[in-house]
C-alpha cells in the first residue's frame, strides 16, 4: 500500500500519508468483516475534513473537499488491488489436502527455539518425522495416526496442516548389514 502511494503521489507522498492511513482504517477487511476503525471504536470514523476540535470547525473550500475525497477514493482502490493481489498469491499456494484411512503420512514438527530433538538442535533438527499410518478420520480436517510407543505421550490426533503425504519408495527401506566385530571389539568401516 505504501509503495503504491509513493508511486502515485511521487514527491508529495509524505503529505498524503494521513489520507492513506485514513483510507486503510476505513476500508472493509474481510477477515474481521468490518473496517479496523469500526472494530476498535464501534463507530465509523469522521472524514479528514472534520478533524478540527469542536468549536473550531471551519468550512473548507469545495474544491479542497472534492480533491481530498478523490484522493481517498483512489487510495482505497489501490488498497483493494493490493489486497486482491496478496489474496491471489495465498490462494495459489494453498491446497486442500485430504487423506483416507490407510494412507501413510509424515508428521510436521513445530519449531521450538533452543530445543534439541532427535539429537540435533536448530536448523539440523528434522522438519518431519514418520511415516505413520492414518487409522481414523476424526473430522473434515483432523486425523488419528498410529504412533510408535516412544511417542505415547503425544496426542495422536493431528490437523491436516501438520501432515504431509508419504509416497512409498523402496529405496527408503534400508537393509540390515551385519557388522563383523574383531576379537578386540573393533571393526572396519566401509562406505555404503
Amino acid at each position: 500500500m505504501l509503495r503504491s502511494c509513493v508511486l502515485q503521489f511521487k514527491d508529495a507522498w509524505d503529505v498524503h500519508l494521513a489520507l492513506v492511513e485514513f483510507a486503510y482504517n476505513n476500508s472493509y477487511h474481510s477477515s474481521i468483516e468490518m473496517a479496523p476503525y469500526e472494530a476498535l471504536y464501534e463507530r465509523q470514523c469522521k472524514t479528514p475534513i472534520c478533524w478540527n476540535e469542536v468549536g473550531d470547525r471551519k468550512l473548507e473550500k469545495v474544491d479542497s473537499i472534492r480533491a481530498t475525497n478523490e484522493k481517498v477514493k483512489m487510495i482505497k482502490e489501490k488498497l483493494k488491488i493490493a489486497q486482491d493481489r496478496q489474496k491471489s498469491y495465498a490462494d495459489n499456494r494453498s491446497k486442500d489436502l485430504e487423506f483416507v484411512v490407510g494412507d501413510w503420512v509424515f508428521l510436521k514438527l513445530s519449531p521450538w527455539k533452543g530445543v534439541m530433538r532427535f539429537g540435533k538442535r536448530g536448523k539440523l533438527s528434522p522438519r518431519y518425522i514418520g511415516p505413520y499410518e492414518i487409522t481414523e478420520r476424526i473430522g473434515p480436517v483432523a486425523y488419528r495416526l498410529a504412533l510408535p510407543p516412544e511417542l505415547s505421550r503425544v496426542h495422536d490426533v493431528f490437523h491436516v496442516s501438520m501432515l504431509r503425504k508419504y509416497m512409498p519408495d523402496p529405496s527408503h527401506v534400508l537393509e540390515y548389514q551385519p557388522v563383523e566385530l574383531e576379537e578386540d571389539l573393533s571393526y572396519e568401516e566401509q562406505p555404503v
